[in-house]
């Protein structure tokens, strides 16, 4: 389990393209030629943890919790099964904020600027791997945890637009739209189209119609 020591905002930050050039770099502790892992090493925040192949599948969660390569926790092992289970040779765990917290109630209040700056600069590394990149809508209901969240997702989804990505999604949708978690999904779960837009779309009217007090600023 992983509860933050703090605020990102008291950080030193690895930038992207120095964990990018570290995680190139070989590594005592697993085989690079199977892994990217960005920093490369145990800390309060993960760009990018995943397999290296031709045709990955970017996976995207809310925020990282334990797991390194070599030492996956139950989300990533399901990650990994459904990439397998549909296709894809290899697979690329992302998420919507790069702080590392095993429960989304210790992700920290605010967003981090410069965390978010980094991440969408591994989230363009990510999408540039494939001239066709797929892209896995994971986040859960868990989106609406920090009013941060939203926005930083809206970025996703636009650098997604530039790159051309196809969205996907596995399991049942919430009752408020919001895409399914990977974990409790069955071993055989199907990836299916998902209009990510529209989705946007949606979850404005939702924020729209909800009474004043309960508004979640989307």
């Amino acid at each position: 389990m992983h509860i933050p020591k703090g605020t990102t905002l008291d950080l030193e930050l690895v930038t992207f393209r120095q964990a990018l050039e570290a995680a190139n770099t070989p590594s005592k502790d697993y085989d690079i030629a199977k892994w990217l892992y960005a920093p490369n090493f145990y800390s309060e925040y993960r760009y990018i943890l995943g397999t290296r192949g031709q045709k990955p599948l970017i996976c995207i969660g809310i925020n990282p919790s334990t797991a390194r390569p070599g030492d996956l926790d139950p989300t990533l092992q399901s990650v990994e099964r459904v990439a397998r289970n549909n296709g894809f040779d290899s697979f690329i765990m992302f998420n919507v904020y790069a702080q590392r917290a095993t429960s989304p109630d210790d992700m920290e209040p605010e967003c981090n600027p410069e965390l978010h700056r980094e991440n969408m600069r591994a989230f363009a590394y990510a999408l540039s791997l494939n001239p066709r990149p797929v892209v896995w809508a994971a986040w859960g209901t868990i989106i609406e945890k920090r009013d941060y969240l939203w926005p930083c997702l809206e970025d996703m989804i636009a650098l997604g637009r530039e790159y051309g990505a196809r969205w996907v999604t596995c399991g049942r949708r919430s009752k408020a739209g919001h895409p399914h978690h990977p974990l409790y999904l069955r071993a055989d779960a199907q990836a299916e189209p998902f209009d990510v837009e529209e989705y946007v779309l949606a979850q404005q009217a939702r924020a729209a119609a909800a009474p004043r007090g309960r508004r979640k600023r989307v």
